[in-house]
């Protein structure tokens, strides 16, 4: 039991942080404004779904994937990096729409698609998969296949408890952005946005950094 409830606050403690949905909540709203309330819980089930897929896939195989194509840590940090702050950018600088363009665009022409962007890279980036792949190349040598097989039980849970949170948090985002009104609600996208860029420009400096380090 302690190494089941240890793996799992491992996992969870170590993504939370840097997949944040509670703060990329608003700008899920943004990306889904022309989306009726059924079409946004659909898209928060399907990116909830999506991300627990790709954390895991990171967290199994992506330090063999990686290895197998010759890339290393930092570039996918760097090149991920650039994707965040891109996505950032474009959405702080998004004119606001209003009920003329709503009518005009459409429903369906504005549904976005849930793997891209808002699976990756809003949801789940580079950070998040960089930390999943670093905790699946370095996990702990365990003795027998019981201790193993528990201690892939808490990873595991840990990344379905990351989903409902994901999920949770895209699913109610409404409320959030209702209780601060029309201009709480840009403001705090707008300055989710920001942070967004300024995460991308982060992730972009560490890898850099890392590439630089082992160049030496």
């Amino acid at each position: 039991m302690h190494d089941l409830s240890r793996s799992f606050l491992l996992v969870y403690a170590a993504l939370f942080p840097i997949i944040n949905p509670i703060g990329s909540a608003p700008i899920f709203l943004d990306l889904t404004q022309f989306c009726t309330p059924a079409q946004r819980n659909d898209l928060a089930r399907r990116v909830a779904i999506n991300s627990l897929l790709l954390l895991l896939g990171s967290l199994l195989i992506g330090s063999h994937v990686l290895g197998f194509f010759g890339i290393s840590l930092p570039a996918v940090r760097i090149g991920g990096g650039l994707v965040v702050t891109a996505l950032g950018w474009r959405l702080l600088n998004a004119e606001p729409h209003g009920d003329h363009d709503q009518a005009a665009s459409g429903p369906r022409a504005t549904i976005p698609d849930s793997f891209y962007p808002l699976t990756m890279p809003l949801t789940v980036g580079p950070g998040s998969m960089s930390v999943a792949i670093t905790l699946g190349a370095q996990r702990p040598r365990v003795g027998g296949l019981e201790q193993l097989l528990i201690v892939a039980a808490g990873a595991g849970a840990g990344m379905v408890a990351l989903a409902v949170t994901i999920y949770l948090s895209y699913r109610f985002a409404q409320y959030l952005t209702s209780a601060l009104g029309p201009t709480g609600a840009s403001v705090l996208i707008r300055l989710s946005a920001f942070i967004l860029v300024c995460i991308g420009i982060q992730i972009i400096w560490e890898g850099s950094r890392q590439l630089g380090v082992a160049g030496r």
